[in-house]
């Protein structure tokens, strides 16, 4: 369940609460019907009389407003899921930095890296770390050092005396 539906919610309960309390409902029936607190009935009650139904309407929205709109964000996915290469970089990895500065030319805002991690997970992405292996990899070659040159060279470093230094 998000947030935004969250608030939505206990905005609706409360104000049915309201609507209870003003047709008469004591403030223990209230909290049955509606499975809440009487203490959160009682905090109704009072908002309702001080300030009216508009005192149990929704917050507005608490913290920093974001730095990019909607349109740049999508922009920013359309980039991201191009890939690195396409962005001019010699590797096709993402790093933080790299966000970084794709997120300032797209839109000129700056943000740091914690904030770049943070837009990330917002837009649904997560951390991948890539695989040890080459995407374009010969494996007849490996097989062959594996099985053939590794041997050989083992064998040499065993039979070459083993010089060392001493004090």
């Amino acid at each position: 369940m998000s947030k935004k539906r969250d608030r939505a919610e206990l905005e609706a309960r409360r104000l049915e609460g309201a609507r209870l309390l003003q047709r008469g409902a004591k403030p223990a029936e209230v909290a049955r019907r509606l499975q809440v607190s009487r203490t959160s009935v009682w905090r109704w009650e009072q908002a309702l009389e001080a300030n009216g139904r508009r005192a149990l309407r929704k917050a507005p929205r608490t913290g920093r407003p974001p730095q990019l709109t909607d349109a740049e964000k999508k922009r920013l996915v359309v980039a991201l899921e191009a890939g690195a290469l396409v962005q001019g970089y010699a590797t096709d990895l993402w790093t933080l930095s790299r966000v970084g500065k794709l997120i300032e030319k797209i839109s000129g805002k700056r943000y740091s890296e914690s904030g770049v991690w943070r837009l990330l997970k917002g837009l649904n992405f997560s951390c991948q770390r890539p695989s040890g292996r080459a995407i374009k990899c010969n494996e007849q070659a490996i097989r062959h050092w594996k099985t053939k040159r590794w041997p050989t060279l083992k064998k040499l470093r065993q039979t070459r005396p083993n010089h060392r230094l001493h004090r």
